[in-house]
């Protein structure tokens, strides 16, 4: 099997998820979000081929990540080799971060139609899902361009069948007398 990307591995990166990580950029995107940093990646047929197998021998011999990030383009494009990169990934003790234009919701909804959505949703440890939204830009969120974009536990999520956000990259939140770092889904609820 062979996967398309837009660059060469990315390693030691600390802006695209949480601790030491390597970048897997992924080529190929429809959503073209008007003021995206990766516009290059978004043409089908641009970036190279590289065979599956020869890219988890890459990832093997990294050294001192804390886990991978996909990303692009978007890697929901090309699932049957972003869900087997996950699958070895795991099996490396490595976690998996993924950044999609989908939105949680809007992955459920095509899952039900594609069981291979839902396989690999199982194999993401965070999801940062939204399209960017230039009205939205701001350098003042953590992992993400633009403020209505998510991170998102999804071994929760997929459990409790809605998005948990994980709050804690966005500092404390403050009500009143007191501030809390964790999870919220929508009913409020706080998993720390």
């Amino acid at each position: 099997m062979k996967i398309r990307l837009a660059s060469n591995l990315q390693q030691d990166s600390i802006v695209d998820g949480e601790g030491l990580r390597t970048v897997i950029w992924t080529q190929g995107c429809s959503h073209n979000c008007l003021g995206c940093h990766n516009p290059e990646t978004h043409d089908f047929k641009g970036g190279f081929e590289l065979d599956i197998e020869d890219l988890k021998e890459k990832i093997k011999n990294t050294k001192y990540q804390d886990g991978i990030t996909l990303s692009g383009g978007d890697p929901f494009f090309q699932i049957p080799a972003c869900l087997e990169i996950a699958r070895y990934c795991h099996a490396l003790n490595l976690n998996v971060w993924c950044y999609t234009g989908y939105t949680f919701e809007q992955l459920m909804m095509i899952a039900k139609k594609n069981t291979k959505v839902l396989e690999f949703l199982e194999q993401i440890d965070v999801l940062i899902d939204g399209r960017f939204d230039l009205s939205k830009k701001s350098l003042n969120v953590k992992f993400r361009g633009s403020t209505n974009q998510r991170i998102i536990d999804v071994k929760k999520s997929l459990e409790l069948g809605y998005a948990c956000v994980i709050t804690k990259y966005d500092g404390s939140l403050q009500n009143d007398d007191f501030s809390i770092n964790g999870i919220f889904n929508r009913k409020k609820e706080v998993y720390i």
